[in-house]
C-alpha cells in the first residue's frame, strides 16, 4: 500500500452568495462603499490668522484675479476658501486697498475715492489711442466680432496695429474662426479686460441704449430745427443726431484721448 496521498480528481470553484443572490465580493464592495457615502465628511473650521495672512499673501502675490478654487490649492482642507474671503473682504472694508471681484476671483484694488489723490504722485499708464478704445467697446459688445464687422460698425477701416496694441494690453484674443467664406477671425474680449475695468462679467456692462444721451441745448439758444425752419420754412427740419457717449466702468472709460 502506498504512502503518497491520492490526487484529487479535480477541484470545484464555488462562489459564496449572499442572501439575496449577489456574490459576496461585490456585497463587500457595496457594503464599502456605502460605509463611506455615509461617513460624515471633515468639519470645517472657521479660518484663523495664520490661515487669512496666508490667503492675504497670495492675493498680494498674484497678478491676476484669484478665485476661491485657487485659494483652497494653499489653503488646509479643513478651511473655506470662501470664508477666508469673506473675511478679507470685511476686514478691508473701507481702508485704503480693498478687496473688489475682478474678472472670475477676487484682487486687492485701491479705494476708488483715493484715485483723485493719487493720481498727483502715481504715474498713471499711457492710455491706448482713441480708436482702439472705440474698437476694445465694440468687440466687447458685439463679441465675438470679425474685422469686417467692426470696420462696418465704425464706419472706417482698421489698422493692424491696433489689434495688435488691444492684443499687446491682452484685452482682446482670437475666439476661432466664422464659418464663413474666408472663415474670418473672430475676436472677443479677455479674462484681463473685466479685471482691467473692474466688472467681474459681461453682463454687467452698461446697457448700449443707455449710452445714447441727448445733447444738452443752452438756455436761449435756437434749436436745430427752429433755425433750419427759419431758413427754409417750407423745408422739414431733421432732428439732431443723438450723442454716444462711451461707457465707464469701475472708474475707468471705455474712450479716451487720441
Amino acid at each position: 500500500m502506498s504512502d503518497e496521498p491520492a490526487e484529487p480528481a479535480g477541484e470545484e470553484v464555488m462562489e459564496v452568495a449572499s442572501a439575496d443572490g449577489t456574490p459576496a465580493a461585490a456585497a463587500s464592495a457595496d457594503a464599502a462603499s456605502a460605509a463611506e457615502a455615509e461617513a460624515p465628511m471633515a468639519e470645517l473650521v472657521p479660518p484663523d490668522e495664520a490661515m487669512l495672512r496666508l490667503a492675504e499673501a497670495m492675493l498680494f502675490a498674484s497678478a491676476g484675479p484669484v478665485n476661491a478654487r485657487a485659494l483652497s490649492q494653499v489653503l488646509p482642507a479643513n478651511v473655506d476658501a470662501d470664508a477666508v474671503i469673506a473675511e478679507l473682504r470685511a476686514r478691508y472694508a473701507g481702508r485704503g486697498v480693498e478687496l473688489v471681484d475682478a474678472g472670475s476671483g477676487v484682487m486687492f484694488r485701491t479705494a476708488e475715492d483715493l484715485a483723485p489723490s493719487l493720481r498727483k504722485v502715481v504715474h498713471v499708464p499711457r492710455r491706448l489711442p482713441r480708436v482702439a478704445m472705440e474698437t476694445l467697446a465694440i468687440i466687447a459688445y458685439h463679441q465675438p466680432v470679425t474685422r469686417a464687422e467692426i470696420e462696418e460698425i465704425r464706419g472706417a477701416a482698421l489698422a493692424q496695429t491696433t489689434l495688435e496694441s488691444l492684443l499687446e494690453a491682452e484685452l482682446v484674443t482670437p475666439k476661432g474662426r466664422r464659418e464663413t467664406p474666408g472663415r474670418p477671425t473672430q475676436w472677443g474680449t479677455t479674462p484681463h479686460f473685466l479685471a482691467q475695468f473692474g466688472i467681474g462679467d459681461l453682463r454687467e456692462l452698461p446697457r448700449r441704449e443707455d449710452l445714447l444721451l441727448e445733447l444738452p441745448v443752452p438756455t436761449g439758444a435756437a434749436k436745430p430745427a427752429e433755425m433750419a425752419a427759419d431758413a427754409a420754412p417750407e423745408a422739414a427740419a431733421e432732428p439732431a443726431p443723438a450723442a454716444v457717449e462711451a461707457p465707464e466702468i469701475g472708474g475707468r472709460s471705455l474712450a479716451s484721448d487720441a
